[in-house]
């Protein structure tokens, strides 16, 4: 199981990238994902999560309006669109899946999401700076 995630790189205030992470060793369409983000001296957070089921993704407040999670399961992909970006955007980002097929996106947000999410892949640096 290896989720990869790509795309980042160094923008401007205001600029927009597309991440990607892609999924291997297992089927993405039976798995919530979830974006998180590190700063440096920062606790990891989660910004983003796409259910399976729903269909209803979920935002963290810093990010909402800005960021646009979505999925290719033919690609077994989720992508994350991250646009008008500001320097506290700043950070690494890497997606990890739910631990089980039921977990949802309840505890994406929360101190010990890394008991409902992992499989963590080596993420991608996205730097904010004019």
């Amino acid at each position: 199981v290896q989720l990869q995630a790509s795309g980042g790189g160094w923008v401007q205030p205001g600029g927009s990238l597309r991440l990607s992470c892609v999924a291997s060793g297992f089927r993405l369409d039976e798995y919530v994902v979830v974006w998180f983000r590190q700063a440096p001296g920062k606790e990891r957070e989660g910004v983003a999560c796409d259910e399976t089921n729903t269909g209803r993704p979920r935002y963290a407040d810093s990010v909402k309006g800005r960021f646009t999670i979505s999925r290719d399961n033919a690609r077994n992909t989720i992508y994350l669109q991250v646009d008008s970006l500001i320097p506290g955007d700043t950070a690494v980002y890497s997606c990890a899946r739910g631990r089980r097929r039921s977990i949802g996106c309840m505890y994406y947000s929360s101190r010990d999401h890394y008991r409902y999410y992992g499989d963590w892949g080596q993420g991608t640096q996205v730097t904010v700076s004019s």
